[in-house]
C-alpha cells in the first residue's frame, strides 16, 4: 500500500536569496510531476506567502496542472485559474479534490490570458504565471492554434507575451505583484535569452522589476544523450530559469 502523502510539506522554510533550488517536485497534498513543465510547488508556495496574505484574490491565467490552485486551496488565498487548454482545466478540477481546512474560492475557467475581460481595472492582489517558453513543450498539439505554445518564432511569441502583461498590468492593484517564471532555449545552437526578452515586454506596459530570481531546474534529463551531445557540438545544457518578480507603482 502505497503511503499517504502529506497535507503540507515538511521542513518548509521560506527563501530569503535569489537563487532557489528544489530538488522535489511536491510531495504533499496532490502535487505530482506528471505535468510537463509544471513548477515546483515550493516555488508557488513560496511565492504566494511572500506577496500575498489570507483571503486575497489571486490569479494564475495559466494554471498548467493545478500547482498553483492546490496551493492556494491549503494556503487560504481565492483563486482565478485559467487556461487555454481544456485538459488543463480537467486536471487542476481533479487536484483540488482533497479536503483542507481553509475553504477559499477557487474558480477554474477556459480562458486565454490575453482577455481577461471578465475582470475588472486593479481587481487583482497578486498574479503568478509560469507560460509556455514558446514551442519547447507543445501543450496542445496545434489542436488549438492560438496556444502560445505553437508559437516557433520568438519575437512574436514575444508581441503575444506582450499582450498578457497589458492584461496583467491592467488587473493588478497598484502597489502589488506579478510573477513569471521562464527559461531560455537555443536556436541552430546559439544561446537565445527568451527570458530576458520577455522581460522587457513586462517593463514596457509599466511593471518595475522588484526580483529577479535563478531557479536551478533539477529535472532536466543532463545525462546519457544529452551530455554527449553536449560535448561533440560544444553547447552547454540550460539547467536554470529566470523568475521575475514585478511590481505595479
Amino acid at each position: 500500500m502505497a503511503k499517504k502523502k502529506p497535507l503540507n510539506p515538511e521542513n518548509f522554510e521560506q527563501e530569503c536569496t535569489t537563487v532557489w533550488s528544489f530538488a522535489r517536485r511536491g510531495n504533499w497534498a496532490t502535487h505530482n510531476s506528471k505535468y510537463r513543465g509544471n513548477w515546483s510547488p515550493d516555488v508557488v508556495r513560496n511565492l504566494i506567502l511572500r506577496y500575498s496574505n489570507e483571503g486575497d484574490y489571486l490569479l494564475d491565467p495559466m494554471i498548467g496542472g493545478g500547482t498553483t490552485a492546490v496551493e492556494c486551496k491549503l494556503l487560504n488565498r481565492n483563486l482565478l485559474a485559467l487556461d487555454i487548454n481544456p485538459n488543463a482545466i480537467e486536471l487542476t478540477c481533479k487536484a483540488l479534490e482533497f479536503e483542507s481546512e481553509y475553504a477559499p474560492k477557487i474558480k477554474i475557467k477556459l480562458n486565454d490570458a490575453r482577455n481577461l475581460s471578465m475582470l475588472k481595472d486593479e481587481s487583482i492582489d497578486f498574479i503568478l504565471n509560469h507560460p509556455p517558453y514558446a514551442d519547447i513543450i507543445n501543450y496542445s498539439e496545434k489542436q488549438i492554434p492560438e496556444d502560445l505554445s505553437n508559437i516557433h518564432d520568438l519575437e512574436k511569441f514575444c508581441d503575444e507575451m506582450e499582450k498578457v502583461a497589458q492584461e496583467f498590468y491592467r488587473v493588478l492593484k497598484e502597489g502589488k505583484f506579478c510573477t513569471i517564471l521562464i527559461g531560455d532555449t537555443r536556436r541552430k545552437k546559439m544561446y537565445q535569452p527568451l527570458a530576458f526578452m520577455v522581460m522587457q515586454r513586462f517593463l514596457h506596459v509599466g511593471f518595475v522589476l522588484k526580483e529577479d530570481i535563478i531557479k536551478h531546474q533539477h529535472n532536466c534529463k543532463a545525462t546519457g544523450f544529452w551530455v554527449k551531445k553536449s560535448k561533440e557540438a560544444n553547447f552547454l545544457l540550460i539547467m536554470h530559469e529566470h523568475l521575475f518578480v514585478f511590481q505595479k507603482l
